[in-house]
């Protein structure tokens, strides 16, 4: 599989725009070469730069299999979001407090439609027992001083 998005490059600046500095929305995000035996998809943005440990900004769940894009600011119809280290069940923006951080954008690709009780301190250990292949882009955010 392969994700990319239109609003950022792998390894580069995401920005402002997607950020707690900016309007705070997702960005596009896109993915191919889906692998055989795909039931749905997940998604996870996290940064593990953040001082306490990993950080998540977004978790989704139950993406139909059709589907292939996520567009600026919105969430596929049906797909489940998780709360998030906000306390939030939508997408939260990076947001770093000191220097340069990291944000993955992890999109899976499961053998499964409806993964059951999903939450944020059980999601990756679930999603990665039905995970058949994923793909991850990441972008970097300093905030401006």
């Amino acid at each position: 599989m392969k994700l990319k998005s239109k609003d950022f490059v792998d390894n580069g600046s995401i920005s402002s725009k997607f950020t707690c500095d900016g309007r705070n929305i997702s960005p596009q995000l896109s993915w191919e070469y889906v692998p055989d035996g795909t039931k749905s998809f997940a998604l996870a943005v996290t940064d593990p730069d953040a001082h306490g440990g990993m950080w998540i900004h977004w978790l989704v769940y139950g993406i139909s299999k059709e589907v292939r894009e996520i567009a600026q600011a919105s969430l596929p119809e049906e797909a489940k979001e998780v709360q998030n280290d906000f306390g939030r069940t939508h997408y939260g923006g990076p947001c770093p407090p000191l220097g340069t951080h990291r944000y993955f954008f992890i999109i899976y690709a499961l053998d499964t439609e409806h993964p059951d009780g999903l939450n944020k301190r059980n999601f990756f250990d679930k999603i990665e027992k039905h995970t058949i292949e994923k793909a991850e882009i990441m972008g970097l955010y300093k905030r401006p001083r």
